[in-house]
């Protein structure tokens, strides 16, 4: 529920434009049509009848009343035999830009023109000459009649304010977790998706996704993840139903990607909970175990729900025979179990071969080391989800089936044609990454992504500093493909060795090379060999030198600027005997500058234009690519 003062509070600083007022009569017992609230809406009743639901809240409505609801909120009404007969006035409400820091935080948390209430009003024939005026002028509103609408509309707002005061009126937020969760809940057995259910409620994806993690702490697609694991716990627990048909029973098509994500979930297998629960139930209803429950502790492992995972206690024996007699029965309880697990796995329609075959993929995993600790990955894992380092796993010749979004122009574009964009390198969609089942996440140093990927699937994080032979060995070791990476890296050293070659007979390689971006008043000039724009390629590969006044900044190892902006005035200071520029759809064409046509690079003919998402990437399978184009282009330009 809304505080009044901080719901009128916001109010008295919105600024408000009626967009539609509309007239109905639903004949009795008439259904009016489901829809989307297309604005916020204030609801007049003025005769009949009826049941009216919006979202999940439902009002019996009769004579005089009014209700308001926000924009998106899904509006039903069925009328009773006498009919029904109202009002909607459409209107959108915005707090303007302002710097008042109090007025921002209290509209971030409570936008009160999405909240939902209702009232009978005091004074109703007020309230109705008012609308009903509107809805007369509304028809051939000009200027002034538009005027009288907003005028009359302050006024019913200022009646319904006077009214909210003195009342104690329930003022609750549209909540549309409650139909995201009824609708998982009564759906989590179908194949969803975050677009599927969108689609089924009338909310767009993302609007749907936030409303929900604001409202419920996680989205919709992880509350449906921990729906399927509770169901299949229950299942596991409760029925001898083999695992493909419990994992077909609570949404999941495929029985490996089930099992593994129980795994992750609860923290062991499907097969080995099931055999836990048997086992603790086996010991609960044994007369001779329950009179031992006074002096032992008799848990294996407790379930806590929310996170699920296993929380271990220690047995707490007041005798060491005590404890003996327990440790032999539950071996001998585990053993029985095991052997009847054996003799009845014919029987249960498969559920042998699940087992075993999920015995067979569990074993086929290894442990790498990584900045985050050791992590547990398939050995050779087939399904890669990457974020920005999706040119180093490109070079193994190992599709990914998502990557981070690129820039347009990359060297590796045309390769990723098919493969799903999942958004920026650190805010990907979540929901869509789930729904790609990856084996294996590969991601830079983000704390906050990686919290939010290693949920998902075994998550391998990698440093931005770590060097091009440490990464590509790294990322080889979680492809499986260690000896590929030894040959990628020897292969690239001998390219870079050739290209200083060329470059040494050309006359190049001692020349100095500036590289630049931008142009309105000021270029930025690059000063690392660390920021991408080919100053890898450049300046680390080639071994190519700056002109002096930014080659004591690549040089000085305390230097944290990695590009600096220098006006155009002074710029032939910072330009070498070559000059790339970073270019890009729209930067300013300085053909006609006079400072910037008189650099003799640029003058004579040295100028070279590398494209922005080319050079952006210091990825090896990238940096390849570079290398080819900045060479070409030196001796062409040379010659």
């Amino acid at each position: 529920m809304l505080p009044k003062e901080e719901f009128l509070f916001l109010w008295n600083h919105a600024a408000i434009k009626v967009l539609d007022i509309r007239y109905e009569l639903i004949k009795p017992e008439g259904i009016g049509k489901l829809y989307k609230l297309p604005a916020n809406m204030f609801l007049y009743t003025t005769g009949g009848g009826a049941e009216v639901q919006i979202d999940l809240t439902n009002y019996t409505l009769e004579g005089f009343h009014l209700i308001h609801g926000g924009k998106g909120s899904t509006l039903q009404i069925v009328a009773t035999d006498k009919g029904f007969e109202y009002y909607m006035v459409f209107y959108r409400a915005s707090i303007p830009l302002t710097s008042n820091k109090l007025i921002a935080r209290a509209m971030q948390s409570n936008n009160p023109f999405n909240y939902q209430y209702s009232l009978v009003p005091n004074s109703p024939i007020t309230m109705f000459e008012k609308i009903h005026y509107m809805y007369i002028e509304w028809e051939n509103a000009k200027n002034l009649g538009k005027f009288t609408i907003k005028s009359l509309f302050y006024q019913l707002l200022n009646e319904i304010f006077m009214q909210l005061d003195l009342d104690s009126v329930d003022i609750q937020k549209l909540n549309v977790s409650s139909q995201i969760k009824a609708y998982i809940e009564k759906n989590y057995a179908q194949p969803l998706t975050l677009e599927s259910i969108a689609k089924a409620l009338r909310y767009s994806p993302s609007h749907l996704s936030i409303q929900f993690k604001q409202q419920i702490g996680c989205s919709p697609i992880e509350y449906l993840i921990q729906l399927r694991i509770e169901k299949a716990s229950i299942l596991l627990e409760q029925t001898n139903a083999s695992l493909r048909d419990i994992a077909m029973g609570v949404g999941y098509s495929d029985v490996y990607y089930f099992s593994r994500l129980f795994k992750k979930r609860v923290g062991v297998s499907p097969t080995k909970f099931r055999q836990m629960e048997q086992v603790n139930r086996l010991v609960k209803d044994s007369p001779s175990m329950s009179e031992r429950y006074s002096i032992v502790d008799f848990s294996f492992q407790d379930y806590i729900e929310k996170g699920y995972q296993y929380n271990e206690r220690k047995y707490e024996s007041m005798n060491k025979k005590g404890l003996s007699a327990i440790a032999t029965l539950f071996l001998c309880l585990t053993l029985l179990l095991s052997a009847c697990s054996s003799g009845a796995s014919t029987n249960i329609g498969g559920e042998k071969q699940a087992s075993t075959t999920q015995t067979a993929s569990e074993s086929q995993t290894k442990i790498i080391s990584t900045m985050k600790g050791d992590v547990e990955i398939p050995v050779n894992p087939e399904r890669v989800v990457v974020m920005y380092y999706t040119g180093d796993v490109l070079a193994f010749d190992v599709t990914p089936v998502g990557s981070s979004k690129i820039q347009e122009g990359a060297a590796f574009e045309e390769e990723l044609k098919t493969v799903e964009s999942l958004g920026e390198w650190f805010e990907p969609n979540v929901e869509a990454v789930i729904q790609l089942k990856p084996d294996v996440i590969i991601i830079p140093s983000k704390e906050e992504l990686y919290d939010e990927m290693q949920k998902i699937a075994p998550t391998v994080m990698i440093d931005f500093s770590t060097s091009l032979d440490e990464r590509l060995t790294k990322i080889g070791e979680v492809l499986g493909k260690e000896k590929e990476a030894k040959e990628l890296l020897a292969n690239f050293y001998a390219k870079v060795e050739d290209s200083q070659e060329k470059l040494k007979k050309a006359g190049i390689l001692d020349k100095t090379v500036s590289i630049m971006e931008g142009g309105k008043g000021k270029m930025s000039v690059v000063t690392s060999y660390t920021f991408g724009r080919g100053s890898q390629a450049i300046y680390e590969y080639l071994g190519m030198k700056a002109p002096e006044i930014i080659q004591q900044k690549i040089d000085d190892k305390n230097n944290k600027e990695e590009a600096i902006d220098v006006s155009l005035e002074v710029i032939t200071d910072y330009a070498g005997d070559y000059v790339f520029r970073s270019s890009y759809e729209g930067m300013v064409d300085l053909t006609d500058h006079p400072v910037w046509s008189n650099i003799p690079a640029i003058k004579e003919g040295r100028l070279i234009e590398m494209d922005f998402g080319f050079c952006y990437y210091n990825d090896i399978y990238s940096l390849t690519k570079q290398l080819d184009f900045i060479v070409d282009r030196l001796v062409a330009t040379a010659k």
